[in-house]
């Protein structure tokens, strides 16, 4: 069997969460039943309920029964780690958490759980009752453009969340925050073939047809882009102009905007070395190794594609090398 990425293995899998979380209550029960004597059913309903979490981190429950599990064995370490992991979902900084070190989180651990729920529920739908009004829902926007959603999950229910945007005809918010949300992570062939669905239905044909190609270049098997080109060939009349797929110029483009908004995700660049910058271009191999390097994969990633785009096929050990520094 062939390994999975850590983006699929962080993928929501509900009945599994559900299974694991039912376990950890199972055995939460016999802790209690014996009259707390047997510490190894609170250990075994622990790990239960970390493997609900890992299994399904967009359930409330799953992160409510770890922090519960977690103040009975007196684990305060342990609290801060599920809280910190929380943060990370919620593309939060993880700094954020530092004046909670001198927070006694036996006792209020919980409350900052729910603290967090009640200001970024988990849930999509209920997430999108908190934006009362368009005031809300900007302030939102202009939150997420500034944080880090690199993270697998954070850019999973990232997704789930700016699509409630698309149902609700807010196109521009959706076009403009899904950009960011793939400038993060690349590989999300979801969110791909959603904004190119998107673009498709606006009639904004090469825009379409570059998305599908990033959604189908991350899932071969995907073949979103091979359907759209037979659509647009089918829907071709006597009297239609032919359409043709982006040209060099336009992939290029396209390619080189993604790899900038990438680059934002990386430490602020000071103007001495802006300027260093601009009077000694590396050449692009070397450009690469250095975003590999420093573990910018997502700028290495669109390089290489523009790179390759040319024809260059050299880039590939790179393109490929990006790809597995994502997962």
């Amino acid at each position: 069997m062939a390994p999975q990425s850590a983006s699929a293995l962080q993928h929501p899998r509900r009945s599994l969460g559900n299974r694991h979380l039912a376990q950890a209550k199972k055995f939460l029960k016999l802790y209690n039943s014996s009259n707390q004597t047997n510490p190894q059913n609170l250990a075994w309903a622990e790990q239960s309920a970390r493997q609900a979490v890992l299994y399904d981190f967009t359930n409330e429950d799953n992160w409510r029964l770890l922090v519960e599990l977690k103040s009975l064995r007196s684990d305060k370490s342990g609290i801060y780690a599920v809280l910190e992991d929380l943060f990370t979902v919620l593309g939060r900084p993880p700094e954020r958490l530092d004046s909670l070190k001198q927070t006694d989180l036996l006792e209020h651990g919980s409350a900052l759980l729910e603290a967090a729920f009640s200001i970024d529920p988990l849930n999509p739908d209920n997430w999108w009752n908190t934006l009362t009004n368009d005031e809300s829902k900007e302030i939102f926007a202009t939150r997420m453009l500034s944080l880090d959603l690199r993270d697998p999950r954070a850019n999973i229910l990232f997704g789930r969340r700016i699509e409630r945007f698309r149902s609700s005809q807010d196109e521009e918010r959706f076009i403009l925050l899904s950009t960011h949300l793939l400038s993060n992570r690349p590989t999300n062939h979801e969110a791909w073939t959603e904004l190119g669905r998107l673009h498709e239905r606006r009639r904004e044909f090469d825009d379409a047809w570059l998305c599908y190609d990033q959604a189908q270049s991350h899932f071969p098997s995907l073949t979103v882009r091979d359907e759209f080109r037979g659509r647009m060939v089918s829907s071709m009349d006597s009297k239609s102009k032919m359409w043709n797929a982006p040209d060099l110029v336009r992939r290029e483009e396209f390619l080189a905007r993604m790899e900038s908004l990438a680059r934002r995700l990386g430490e602020p660049v000071s103007e001495v070395q802006k300027r260093e910058e601009i009077e000694s271009k590396p050449d692009e191999k070397s450009e690469l190794l250095q975003l590999l390097e420093s573990s910018e994969y997502q700028a290495a990633f669109f390089l290489a594609r523009r790179i390759m785009s040319r024809g260059e096929d050299w880039a590939e050990e790179y393109l490929l090398r990006a790809k597995e520094g994502l997962d």
